[in-house]
């Protein structure tokens, strides 16, 4: 196990806060996008929480291929429908407006879909599908994102990782919140590791003969030099249906691009033929279903209640002595984490001291080694 510091949550998030405000993200727009990374903390999901807010967002705005003042433009917009230009503005405040608007429409018309197009990453996927939740309604959203899994048979990393999330409503304390890349891992994943130094699960990438790579931090060198690939769900080949992960990654880059005539493929790689660092112009969509608009919403509620109840409630495997249901691993992490806060190893401790020292934030003592 490495060794951890704990911040609690609310400092992180005015810290956070205070960052992204530092580079220039107006007070309300940042509000939103530590929101969504302190989410992703609060539900373990480490991989995209604080520990991303120097590498992805503070990092990319300083060079200048993102921008910290985000222009939400409607491209064109129908009773239960929108397009939007993200302009390269803050992904987590494209998104949260879009799902919003999502929103907004099913509850007039029983469902809104909102599709976006240069955008940036937009941190956990399940934010917003929980947004839709929260609301009584069914929430989905995927997005695109640079390249790093190959084709089932191929070995060229050409798709992104592509959450295909939802968020549905139970009459339970948690909602039922699927949030996971159509690929066997995520690069996020793979930072971990290389954190930790610890080998990757065999499967997870392969390199240009086809061969399974383990090294984590050679891993991380050749996705970005396009000479290693991540494996989609099943794995390599058709024997344990990789095809089948290749094929929802495939729909989510289609939903993510065409509906808005934005970017797709190699065209996210996030340099230029020049091999310049420019925006990744990401493409989302957003999808609100008004429960109301079917059924009573309690018993839909008691419905899906039941269902999860009864696998979780159903024959274990041998040495097994617990079933999870979808969202339910990231509630218990939440119930153990509020009152510890965000766990923090030395690594992204530096990244956290070194923006507070560079932006001469006050009042941070808590961060130190």
């Amino acid at each position: 196990m490495e060794e951890v510091m704990w911040i609690p949550f609310d400092i992180a998030t005015q810290y956070m806060i205070d960052v992204f405000k530092s580079i220039g993200v107006p007070e309300d727009d940042s509000k939103i996008c530590a929101d969504v990374l302190i989410t992703a903390d609060k539900f373990g999901i480490d991989s995209h929480g604080v520990n991303r807010l120097k590498p992805i967002y503070y990092d990319r705005i300083k060079i200048g291929i993102q921008k910290p003042v985000t222009q939400f433009e409607i491209v064109k917009e129908g009773p239960a429908t929108a397009v939007i230009d993200g302009h390269d503005g803050m992904g987590q405040v494209v998104a949260y407006h879009s799902m919003q608007m999502a929103i907004d429409k099913a509850k007039k018309y029983g469902l809104g879909m909102v599709a976006v197009r240069n955008s940036t990453h937009y941190g956990i996927a399940g934010y917003y599908a929980k947004m839709a939740a929260d609301n009584n309604m069914i929430g989905i959203t995927g997005t695109n994102a640079r390249p790093s899994v190959a084709p089932t048979f191929g070995v060229e990393n050409m798709l992104g990782t592509n959450p295909l999330t939802f968020g549905i409503p139970t009459d339970e304390q948690f909602p039922f919140l699927l949030d996971c890349a159509t690929s066997l891992s995520q690069r996020g994943k793979v930072e971990v590791y290389a954190r930790l130094n610890k080998p990757l699960p065999p499967g997870w990438v392969i390199d240009h003969k086809g061969d399974t790579c383990t090294d984590p931090h050679e891993v991380l060198d050749g996705l970005i030099k396009g000479t290693m690939a991540l494996t989609p769900l099943g794995g390599i080949g058709e024997d344990g249906a990789g095809y089948k992960g290749y094929g929802y990654c495939t729909v989510v880059e289609i939903l993510s691009a065409a509906l808005q005539a934005g970017s797709y493929l190699k065209m996210l790689s996030g340099f230029d033929t020049q091999g310049n660092k420019v925006p990744y112009h990401l493409g989302h969509f957003f999808i609100a279903i008004d429960i109301e608009a079917f059924t009573d919403i309690q018993s839909f509620k008691s419905i899906t209640g039941d269902i999860l109840r009864q696998l979780r409630n159903s024959a274990k495997m041998p040495g097994q002595n617990r079933i999870y249901t979808a969202g339910e691993k990231e509630y218990l992490v939440y119930l153990e984490r509020r009152d510890k806060g965000v766990p923090v190893n030395r690594e992204v401790m530096k990244e956290l001291i070194t923006m507070r020292d560079e932006q001469g934030l006050q009042g941070y003592e808590i961060l130190k080694l």
